[in-house]
């Protein structure tokens, strides 16, 4: 009887152990998406409930629910505020065990939410942020940065406006992460191609009368004001700006990051000739075309924007390496590696890379806004000016302050 007890006792463990074991196989292809974005306020229209939609198409694209992958999205509002991000992102991977972050626009979220995905070894997808810091001091094994940063924005806009002939200028910086790292990138570029900064001014987030600010950059008779700022503080800065003469006073405003959805509320007749650099454009061909019919089939609000775009680019590219590796979402880092190891090549931003700093690589393009004549179409804001390579539209390797990056 003894030796039937511990036999039964052994078979009675061992099913438990297999019964476990395929649980745990079970799990190892269940994915938590949290979509951590501005829903409400001066970015909900850059990324946002846009984001949400374009996460969820990703999802049903990715070919993994067919496959027996359990992919469930959460999505929650950063209100721009680091402590709040980091709050939702704690409770988000501890309780919720999400495996992948995506959006973050705001970079003093997005550089929060890098160190607490380093820290907790999930996978940081940033589509939203803009600061280069993501990939260059600050950079992390958990983070890739997928669409745009500001040495890109710096040396797309910025290098296009000095050789221009916009050889003085002065900055309109929102005080915080993003604005620092956009004035600082610029200056440098201005200051390398023989240009000089007169000043700068900085204004708090999300700020409503903009008129002392642009005053004191008009005075300095700058020939370029360069607006380090983005959404509702880049529109109301633009709308003042006309509403002083600034413009027509000679002066040139530069966005150093536009949006289309910001072209939309400023209107053609205040936006025409404006000068800027982006990744994705929704009317650029017939595959972002097609993407773009189907988002706006779920978002009635207009064609996605560049990080819209890019959290279903990203996600798409995750999903893929997910298979690959044959399940196993939890290893953030794992993951992270073998999305370095396979190439980029989606129908929104063509064929690209990873590098080892996390820097996701593609073409860039310098835009001009259309004049209201030459707008055949709803939408039709942008023409092109000229397009930068992969290898050059973002900061070179060797050059690279990230800690992972050999030299």
């Amino acid at each position: 009887m003894k030796k039937r007890s511990i036999a039964a006792l052994v078979l009675t463990t061992s099913l438990v152990l297999t019964g476990s074991a395929f649980a745990q196989a079970k799990l190892d292809k269940v994915v938590k998406v949290g979509s951590l974005g501005d829903q409400s306020g001066l970015y909900a229209d850059i990324g946002g409930p846009g984001s949400s939609v374009a996460a969820q198409m990703a999802i049903e694209d990715s070919g993994l629910l067919a496959k027996g992958w359990k992919i469930d999205l959460v999505s929650a509002d950063h209100q721009n505020k680091p402590d709040v991000g980091v709050n939702i992102g704690k409770q988000w991977i501890d309780v919720d065990k999400v495996d992948v972050f995506v959006d973050l626009a705001s970079s003093g979220v997005g550089l929060a939410i890098a160190n607490l995905a380093k820290d907790k070894n999930v996978v940081n997808l940033n589509s939203g942020s803009a600061s280069s810091d993501l990939t260059g001091a600050q950079c992390s094994p958990n983070t890739i940065h997928w669409v745009y940063d500001t040495w890109m924005l710096a040396n797309g806009t910025g290098k296009a406006l000095v050789k221009s002939g916009g050889d003085s200028w002065f900055f309109l910086t929102a005080d915080y992460a993003f604005g620092h790292a956009l004035e600082r990138d610029t200056a440098a570029v201005v200051t390398a191609n023989g240009g000089k900064v007169l000043g700068n001014v900085r204004h708090p987030l999300n700020n409503a009368d903009f008129s002392s600010f642009l005053l004191q950059a008009q005075s300095t008779k700058a020939k370029i004001i360069g607006l380090a700022n983005a959404g509702g503080d880049t529109t109301n800065s633009i709308k003042q700006a006309a509403e002083f003469g600034i413009v027509a006073g000679g002066q040139k405003l530069a966005g150093m990051l536009l949006f289309i959805t910001d072209i939309h509320s400023l209107g053609l007749k205040v936006a025409q000739g404006l000068n800027f650099t982006e990744t994705f454009y929704w009317d650029a061909n017939d595959k972002t075309r097609a993407f773009t019919k189907r988002f706006n089939e779920k978002y009635k609000k207009g064609p996605p924007t560049m990080v819209q775009a890019g959290v279903y680019s990203s996600l798409i590219h995750y999903f893929k390496a997910l298979e690959a590796l044959g399940g196993n979402p939890h290893d953030g880092r794992a993951v992270v590696a073998k999305m370095k190891e396979m190439p980029t090549d989606d129908d929104l931003f063509g064929k690209g890379s990873i590098r080892a700093d996390g820097r996701k690589i593609h073409p860039a393009y310098l835009f001009e806004v259309k004049k209201p004549a030459e707008s055949k179409a709803p939408w039709d804001y942008y023409k092109l000016v000229a397009t930068i390579p992969a290898e050059e539209a973002f900061i070179p390797l060797d050059k690279s302050a990230c800690p992972l990056v050999k030299k």
